[in-house]
């Protein structure tokens, strides 16, 4: 069909399902990650309070007394089948300041779908930072890199005032 122009026009329902072809190839998508005070996944919502870059310490060794890493990541047909989420905190020099956690995931779309969103909450307790500097969450799928969370650690100066922020 051609339209006045001679431009060719497609009828509305072979649109939509070309529309929907392509969304089925788009790979995995980290739609959101952040560190932050606290997160939960209820019935599939994210709920997260108060995300922050920046931590200020009065002195080093500081230990941050709790923290939540919140990720939502969109899973599209192509991914089916099971896969392996990798979190590594990480200093400026690439060295793991706690132990990175791998996480299992099952990925499994209903029929119709043609993508599906995950929540994760990774909570840590006393994350402990040896020095002042620039800090990282790595996060991975299947061994390949899909973002990073990045986290300055910086010290508050003994002649300052107070500093914006979380203090250890």
């Amino acid at each position: 069909m051609a339209t006045p122009t001679g431009d060719r026009c497609y009828p509305a329902f072979l649109l939509l399902n070309k529309i929907r072809d392509v969304l089925q190839c788009v790979a995995m998508t980290i739609q959101l990650a952040v560190l932050c005070d606290a997160a939960t996944d209820y019935s599939g919502k994210l709920n997260i309070l108060g995300t922050f870059d920046t931590i200020f310490a009065q002195q080093f060794p500081a230990a941050h007394p709790q923290c939540s890493v919140a990720l939502r990541v969109a899973f599209t047909k192509m991914e089916e089948g099971n896969h392996t989420l990798k979190i590594n905190f990480v200093d400026e020099d690439g060295q793991s300041i706690m132990p990175s956690v791998d996480i299992p995931v099952e990925v499994i779309l209903p029929g119709d779908a043609t993508f599906i969103s995950r929540n994760f909450v990774l909570n840590i307790q006393q994350l402990k930072f040896e020095t002042p500097g620039l800090y990282a969450i790595e996060i991975a799928v299947d061994g390949k890199s899909e973002s990073s969370i990045s986290l300055a650690v910086k010290e508050i100066p003994k002649e300052g005032g107070p500093q914006p922020g979380f203090q250890s």
